[in-house]
């Protein structure tokens, strides 16, 4: 671990982005800075040094009391970051060490280039969480992930055969069979296969689909990069849902600035997430394809918005897949797809509950 220093860009675009897009990590760093503050609980923010020297972003806390339980590590979706948890950290955290960190690529983190195809990406992410953990410490986790996060969170949990080699076999089966005691994925994307009949297809919000439509092949969130100075009222006009969401802290547009500056930086891992996906975000790689290489003794719980546009059949469909493990799937009503913040209270009560049955 080393102190929090910012990487901004160097050479002759350093002095021009700014002036074009008004963001920068320090931008970044201040507005996260006013969302944390409003944290009762003492926490701990910095860079985590990864063996090839990429840096991920933790904000971790660790009550007295929490001695001895299972850390619980946050693992956020697509676009977002570890200031998104605010709603969640202090309940979640009460009790047991708690770790949220920006996944690799997204947030403070470092933004690396990304292996382009699908395969290569996923398995990068998966990498830069196990030497994040490796580098935490961390012997044991329940791990939870939302959206992207929740795939990727699966993904990390599988137990290749050896027989397949390389890295995967390696890491996964052979080092660290009982590093994950509870996965918890929340609303998760990336599950089932594209369906074959476009009436089988369930509608995405129709933000989504205007992104899609404006920017084609390009990243999912470019357009807040190309519009420059407007990108930021974008923010705003695509997603006033978010805001809404965040109002027991915040009445101004902080959380929106949060998820510009989130974005408007070098699109490292939104470009790795592009490799992972076809036509309107369905996976290239869908995970119940491999949901039977997790372990049969890891538990499973599913949670989702009951009012998501995520396919909530995916847990029953886990479930079948998985006869004689444990799978808990439950849906909160009032809920889309950002469960923790639609309906913090019940959500933060679920996860404890879980928490606590694992010790």
């Amino acid at each position: 671990m080393e102190e929090d220093r910012e990487e901004e860009p160097q050479g002759w675009l350093s002095g021009w982005l700014p002036t074009w897009r008004p963001t920068s990590m320090s931008h970044l760093k201040n507005v996260e800075a006013r969302i944390l503050q409003c944290l009762r609980s003492h926490f701990v923010g910095r860079h985590v040094t990864l063996p090839g020297r990429a840096r991920i972003w933790t904000v971790s806390l660790c009550p007295e009391q929490g001695q001895g339980r299972t850390p619980l590590v946050l693992v956020h979706g697509f676009g977002g970051g570890v200031g998104l948890w605010v709603l969640n950290l202090d309940q979640l955290g009460a009790r047991r060490p708690l770790h949220a960190f920006d996944l690799l690529g997204f947030g403070r983190s470092s933004r690396p280039p990304f292996p382009h195809d699908a395969q290569g990406a996923e398995e990068e992410f998966v990498r830069s969480i196990e030497d994040w953990r490796q580098q935490m410490g961390i012997g044991s986790m329940i791990l939870l992930g939302h959206s992207l996060g929740g795939f990727l969170a699966t993904s990390y949990s599988l137990a290749y055969p050896e027989s397949l080699g390389g890295f995967l076999a390696t890491s996964y089966s052979l080092a660290y069979p009982e590093r994950v005691k509870h996965l918890i994925l929340v609303d998760p994307w990336g599950f089932p296969a594209r369906p074959t009949d476009p009436s089988q297809i369930r509608a995405p919000p129709t933000w989504v689909k205007a992104m899609a439509a404006v920017l084609g092949h390009s990243n999912p969130l470019a357009v807040l990069r190309v519009a420059g100075p407007w990108g930021p009222g974008l923010v705003q006009r695509f997603r006033p849902d978010i805001k809404e969401k965040f109002t027991e802290f915040f009445q101004d547009d902080t959380i929106l600035e949060y998820i510009y500056h989130c974005n408007a930086q070098t699109p490292s891992g939104e470009t790795a997430f592009k490799a992972m996906t076809q036509a309107l975000g369905w996976a290239r790689r869908p995970m119940l394809e491999r949901v039977h290489l997790l372990r049969r003794d890891l538990p499973i719980t599913l949670i989702y918005g009951a009012e998501s546009w995520i396919d909530t059949s995916t847990g029953r469909r886990v479930r079948d897949l998985r006869p004689h493990s444990y799978v808990r799937h439950l849906a909160i009503a009032g809920a889309s797809h950002h469960v923790y913040a639609d309906q913090p209270a019940a959500f933060n009560a679920a996860v404890q509950e879980i928490c606590d049955a694992v010790d």
